[in-house]
């Protein structure tokens, strides 16, 4: 990401509802699906379908878009953890919001308030603590405002997912800082102090998560709660200690 992208980022307004037809919709939501005539064909084929509103956007023009995943998608746990073929972009006109009656038919992920993100590189050295602890919550029954999601060396996808303002968030990873190996340590972390970020924002083959975090706050507004659960590792088969 260049600095030009950056600047953009920094500049967009975040938009947290839109009005339908008197209606305020927001993230959460439930809506019926009415793609314009003549639109794409795969738009044409989700007409009548009850989705879930996942994020509203708003793009450098400042046209409003809505993300919705679809209520009987198999996948849509996936949809609402803004993973790629879930997730579909409609204009607002395109959106019909169900009756106040029927927004709580039916409880939604994104109604989770604390976030389990496992963190590392499995190839990396010791690197894959967090990956594999968030590998056996995942088999674990939870509470529902609980979301345990994998996100290994996706820095990108870990800002997009902060942007749902949870409660807490709880990263899970390596944490090399000179105690014995296997030392398991609790931190609470300020992401929000104004410090600059160390090397390139996001590096595609990596992830440094205070940047990930210093980025997730700039681009959408300061963050709540987040907690480390580090465990020092051996080795991490490189020098450069990533919670530098």
């Amino acid at each position: 990401m260049n600095h030009w992208e950056w600047s953009l980022l920094e500049e967009k307004e975040q938009v947290d509802h839109v009005m339908i037809g008197g209606v305020e919709v927001r993230t959460g939501h439930r809506v019926r699906l009415n793609p314009h005539e003549g639109g794409d064909i795969l738009d044409l084929a989700l007409r009548g379908q009850v989705a879930t509103v996942e994020s509203i956007e708003q793009d450098y023009e400042g046209q409003q878009h809505i993300c919705v995943v679809l209520e009987d998608d198999p996948g849509r746990d996936l949809g609402m953890m803004r993973q790629p073929g879930h997730r579909f972009f409609f204009k607002v006109t395109e959106i019909e919001p169900l009756p106040e009656e029927e927004q709580g038919q039916r409880k939604t992920a994104s109604q989770a308030r604390i976030l389990i993100a496992g963190i590392g590189n499995i190839f990396l050295g010791d690197d894959g603590f967090g990956v594999e602890v968030v590998r056996r919550l995942a088999g674990s029954t939870l509470p529902e405002e609980v979301r345990v999601v994998d996100f290994g060396i996706r820095g990108l996808d870990l800002v997009y997912a902060l942007q749902d303002r949870y409660e807490t968030t709880i990263l899970i990873d390596a944490y090399p800082h000179g105690q014995p190996p296997g030392t398991v340590s609790v931190v609470e972390l300020d992401p929000n102090e104004a410090a600059e970020p160390s090397g390139n924002l996001l590096e595609p083959h990596s992830m440094h998560p205070m940047n990930v975090l210093r980025m997730a706050s700039a681009t959408h507004g300061p963050l709540k709660r987040v907690m480390l659960i580090g465990c020092e590792p051996a080795t991490l088969g490189e020098t450069k200690a990533k919670w530098d």
